[in-house]
């Protein structure tokens, strides 16, 4: 079993920053990737940046220069900067896990958190 659970959302002004985590736990083997999404009201999920186990990063052009993803062992980490109203939107942290079958590794499966809420007043 491997759980997701994320922390930090809430309510800031523009141009001020937030900084979310996504802890992940159960019977991990590897944590093959990890990322964070955005669902705005309305809007379909957005990809908004994945790190690798590796430490390659991606990052949707809306939020280049403004956002970081970290990770540090099983937990990863956004850190958001010079926020703007349209970056309000429920984030949720995704992970590729390959987790544990009794003592060996299973196959890599894709888990999701809870979702946090950002918003960002004007």
């Amino acid at each position: 079993q491997v759980q997701l659970v994320e922390s930090g959302g809430g309510l800031v002004q523009a141009g001020g920053s937030l900084r979310l985590s996504c802890a992940a736990s159960g019977s991990i083997f590897s944590i093959n990737a990890m990322g964070w999404y955005r669902q705005a009201p309305g809007k379909p999920r957005e990809l908004v940046a994945t790190i690798t186990s590796g430490g390659s990063t991606n990052y949707a052009d809306s939020v280049k220069g403004r956002f970081t993803i970290s990770r540090d062992k099983n937990t990863g980490n956004l850190q958001m900067s010079s926020l703007q109203p349209e970056d309000t939107a429920v984030y949720y942290c995704n992970a590729k896990i390959t987790s544990y079958d009794g003592l060996v590794p299973s196959y890599e499966s894709d888990y999701w958190g809870q979702g946090t809420q950002v918003t960002v007043s004007s």
